[in-house]
């Protein structure tokens, strides 16, 4: 898996130290976001779905209520730990484990569908296309989801990003446009590419949501000290009661491509 070095600019960043906040703020998705996996025949009953880089389990608890058997992993113990407690809190029998995909053993054809939520370029592809591929059961698909705020559209998503650049300029995470999910290559050797979008989301926030949300993005939560993120909080916060109403929705674009086993 990808850390800093390769993705900020050589600033080093730990998933760990957002967990407890991750898992408070960054359930987020709307209903359309979990409607388009539905519609695309990626989970359901009689499915077997294994969640890659699941965080606090956020995927699969969402669509744990549409019936399939879900397994969720993430290299981060923290993470793991945050996602075990929700879930059974939520009485949902989902089985996690603190693995990187990169290093994951499961059975050969044990799945119906890999998914990999807003973790996608975090993972060393050579090596994950091919464990992939060979827990895919035959015709199994592998389908990367992806979302984001925009913010030369979006006048809070945009003050509250230029905030983060100005504590943490080595963010790479920014100056995000609409896109498609960019697929490496190695993957055509195992997969074809059967299914790719992108699409419009508005998602709701409040004043507090949307400053957990901030916090827990990698440029802030992830890798500024402690005192860092207490200046971060203090002035963004500063920042939302002059530009921000109570409630508000912040424009957000979404992706999924799918990837369907040779």
């Amino acid at each position: 898996m990808a850390t800093g070095q390769e993705i900020d600019h050589g600033k080093i960043f730990d998933w760990g130290r957002t967990s407890a906040d991750y898992a408070a703020y960054r359930d987020i998705y709307p209903e359309e976001f979990y409607k388009k996996i539905l519609a695309l025949g990626l989970c359901g009953p009689g499915k077997n779905i294994l969640d890659i880089g699941t965080g606090t389990g956020v995927l699969p608890r969402n669509l744990y209520r549409y019936g399939g058997h879900f397994t969720g992993i993430d290299s981060s113990e923290n993470q793991i730990e945050q996602a075990q407690l929700l879930s059974k809190n939520m009485q949902m029998d989902i089985g996690f484990q603190s693995v990187s995909a990169e290093k994951m053993e499961f059975s050969a054809e044990s799945f119906d569908t890999v998914t990999a939520c807003q973790c996608f370029s975090y993972f060393d592809h050579e090596t994950l296309a091919p464990r992939v591929h060979k827990i895919l059961k035959p015709g199994g698909r592998f389908a990367v989801l992806y979302m984001a705020w925009l913010p030369f559209e979006d006048t809070i998503a945009g003050k509250s990003e230029e905030l983060i650049l100005k504590y943490n300029p080595l963010w790479s995470g920014c100056k995000e446009t609409r896109r498609a999910i960019s697929i490496p290559p190695v993957y055509l050797n195992f997969f074809i590419l059967e299914h790719q979008e992108v699409y419009d989301l508005h998602v709701p926030f409040t004043r507090e949501s949307w400053r957990g949300r901030v916090k827990t993005c990698r440029g802030v939560g992830a890798s500024l000290s402690e005192e860092e993120i207490r200046q971060f909080e203090a002035e963004h916060k500063k920042l939302l009661d002059k530009i921000a109403p109570a409630k508000f929705d912040v424009l957000h674009y979404a992706a999924v491509a799918v990837l369907k086993k040779k």
